[in-house]
């Protein structure tokens, strides 16, 4: 264990000592999220947000409720039944949903304490929203206690939550490029291993006394250190500079970043295991990453791809590695199952991981 971790320490100073590859594990991927951060997640010229009304009293005290709504000039109503505003909410038609319930005329002509009830619901996934229209129901419930019964508690505000299956496109990005940088890590491993295999140097490592297993287990153990930095590094971007909020299992994402990071090593091991020369290794490598990066759903909706595009796309794996980090980081819509997701990328690791223990060459 000792010189396993030795060799670690000695590959970790290597890489900090290597610019090109520092700027395509670590900087590469962070750029693509400021430069999409920047992109989706502006307020842009219209900051106005679509907001779902629900009067379910139709009395005059919830039409006063309703224009009251109106006049707050960051929102946008629209109208309907709360089934109607709830599967509007769920599509992403409306970002919040406000409920004026049946007897709040009545409760509010009580004045009695906490009668009158305004309920809301808000996606806990998304966090700037949430904060604006919290702060416009609240302002609606101070004015109209304050002039209705003279800062007494009669209306009150009851949140709610309803998880959108169309989250924001940052968060949606997030998730995305981390499992780009996850897959570039893991493919471009290739490189180095053919490199140093075209220049004798792993004929001569294979030489020494040092356990093959060792040489190869730092190896692996520095590019899965690396994926860890990775995840922290883009997952904490995206929350404190575009307000992406992680709310789904956080062991689950981290449980996928491992398998992730170790299924696209296995098939940069198997990849370095046929190739001979590094101007193949950078070609094959180039091959390999475009189309799934293209066709996998990172950097827009799966569905949107043509037909049969998607059954491209459905073979690649980096199609469900993003899949089961969008449903475990930020509860996105799901393309398959998250066992699926997980027999899939574990059957990647497990076969390319035999082919490159069967075929790779030292010399």
């Amino acid at each position: 264990m000792k010189t396993l971790l030795g060799l670690t320490v000695a590959n970790i100073k290597s890489l900090t000592r290597d610019r090109a590859a520092l700027f395509w594990t670590i900087f590469f991927p962070i750029m693509f999220v400021f430069l999409f951060g920047w992109i989706f997640g502006g307020s842009g010229g219209d900051t106005r947000i679509s907001v779902g009304f629900v009067d379910q009293d139709a009395s005059g005290a919830s039409a006063g409720m309703r224009q009251a709504f109106s006049s707050v000039q960051i929102l946008t109503l629209q109208y309907g039944t709360l089934e109607q505003e709830q599967a509007a909410m769920q599509h992403g038609d409306v970002s919040a949903i406000i409920v004026i319930p049946k007897d709040f005329g009545a409760g509010l002509t009580s004045k009695q304490a906490h009668a009158a009830v305004i309920q809301y619901y808000i996606d806990p996934s998304k966090t700037q929203v949430d904060q604006i229209v919290v702060g416009a129901v609240t302002q609606v419930q101070n004015g109209a206690n304050l002039t209705i019964a003279g800062g007494s508690e009669v209306v009150s505000i009851s949140p709610q939550t309803l998880t959108s299956n169309n989250i924001g496109a940052v968060a949606y990005l997030v998730p995305s490029i981390l499992a780009m940088a996850l897959m570039q890590l893991g493919v471009f491993a290739a490189i180095p291993l053919v490199q140093q295999r075209e220049k004798g140097i792993l004929k001569r490592i294979g030489a020494t006394p040092l356990s093959r297993w060792k040489l190869v287990g730092s190896n692996v153990l520095l590019r899965l250190l690396v994926a860890i930095v990775d995840a922290v590094l883009i997952i904490g971007i995206g929350m404190v500079f575009f307000g992406v909020q992680v709310v789904g299992n956080v062991l689950a994402a981290g449980a996928f970043v491992l398998l992730g990071a170790g299924a696209f090593l296995a098939i940069g091991f198997m990849l370095a295991s046929f190739l001979k020369t590094e101007e193949q290794a950078t070609g094959v490598v180039q091959v390999v990453q475009m189309p799934m990066m293209f066709l996998s759903g990172i950097f827009f909706q799966f569905d949107f791809l043509p037909g049969f595009l998607q059954t491209v796309g459905r073979a690649m794996p980096l199609t469900y590695l993003a899949d089961a980090l969008r449903q475990t980081m930020v509860n996105g819509t799901q393309i398959v199952p998250l066992t699926t997701d997980f027999a899939i990328l574990a059957v990647w690791l497990v076969v390319c991981l035999g082919i490159s223990t069967r075929f790779f060459r030292w010399e």
